[in-house]
């Protein structure tokens, strides 16, 4: 039976699993310090897991896979979000907003950078190498259907996943935002979900790796995730999400002001419209209701049976110098 086919049939069945085993996990997202990521932290620490925390210090969501390569990080020039570090503090390093702990971190940059330190720095400082486990979310805001190649929550699994670590993306609904104060009703349950898919993996690797070789899950959950149900999907092309390249942003945002310049941006809306004939398995429309539950494969590579078709189509190809053929 396939990994696929064994998940769908555990997920169909699951009811809270404690964890079988400890596990070192790095959580990472692209939010910065939110309710949704302390809430999964609280709940991963009160199963006995050991646990870092490396998120950028800034709102980086839409940043995708961005990295600033060679480019040393200076002092914070403004206060992290959710006071998560203060102006002046170190590009890199502890949260110093009280009540955190010491499992703690932020960098001044992406999100692919963030989880990066945690991988390349703190992991091997706790833990002697990589951690068991990558999860990076829950993000405020689902990553389904074709944002995910825009998704910095995403894109950190996929640095994991070519790393050779089991990695997942958590994302829930935009009703899991929070002020400062870190307090969201929905966060605590949104980490309780979380905790049933782990403590499943948990218990089926019985000490070995959670996740196959090469493999990733992308989770959503609905805004209401209590009591809602596992669906396995696919990532597909339907998207509660509509982004467009508009001329004049503020025109089309109503913000016209007389004498002023057109101005570019990509504008962004939340699609009302249902799934078409053949979508409704898509993630973006399972998770709707349900928890949507894809997998993954590592970057851009295509499954054999496209590459082995596409290799026949360019059979013909030359190599440079060759004269026949022509």
């Amino acid at each position: 039976m396939s990994f696929r086919l064994k998940l769908l049939a555990a997920l169909a069945l699951l009811a809270p699993v404690h964890p079988a085993f400890a596990r070192n996990i790095v959580i990472g997202n692209d939010d910065g310090l939110t309710a949704n990521v302390k809430a999964l932290y609280d709940a991963l620490k009160a199963e006995g897991h050991d646990v870092i925390v490396a998120v950028p210090c800034h709102q980086g969501s839409g940043l995708g896979g961005a990295v600033r390569i060679m480019q040393p990080i200076a002092s914070l020039e403004s206060d992290c979000v959710n006071g998560a570090a203060k102006a002046g503090g170190p590009g890199a390093g502890p949260m110093t907003r009280t009540g955190l702990g010491e499992d703690f971190f932020y960098v001044d940059g992406t999100p692919v950078m963030a989880m990066l330190y945690g991988l390349d720095v703190l992991a091997p400082a706790r833990w002697g190498g990589a951690p068991d486990l990558v999860l990076s979310g829950p993000n405020i805001g689902r990553n389904a259907g074709p944002i995910v190649v825009s998704s910095g929550t995403v894109s950190n699994v996929q640095y994991a996943m070519m790393r050779g670590i089991p990695a997942i993306a958590l994302s829930a609904g935009m009703n899991s935002t929070s002020k400062d104060d870190l307090v969201n009703p929905l966060s605590g349950e949104i980490a309780k979900r979380s905790l049933e898919l782990v403590g499943l993996l948990d218990a089926r690797a019985k000490g070995g790796p959670l996740l196959p070789s090469g493999t990733g899950l992308n989770v959503n959950f609905p805004d209401q995730p209590e009591g809602a149900h596992w669906k396995f999907a696919r990532i597909g092309t339907f998207s509660e999400y509509h982004a467009r390249f508009v001329a004049d942003l503020p025109a089309t945002m109503g913000k016209t002001v007389t004498g002023q310049k057109p101005m570019p941006g990509l504008y962004f809306t939340m699609s009302p419209k249902a799934p078409a004939a053949g979508e409704e398995g898509d993630e973006a429309a399972v998770a709707m209701k349900d928890i949507s539950v894809s997998v993954l494969q590592i970057a851009y590579d295509a499954p054999e049976l496209q590459r082995g078709a596409t290799a026949r189509l360019l059979d013909g190809l030359q190599s440079p110098g060759s004269t026949t053929g022509r």
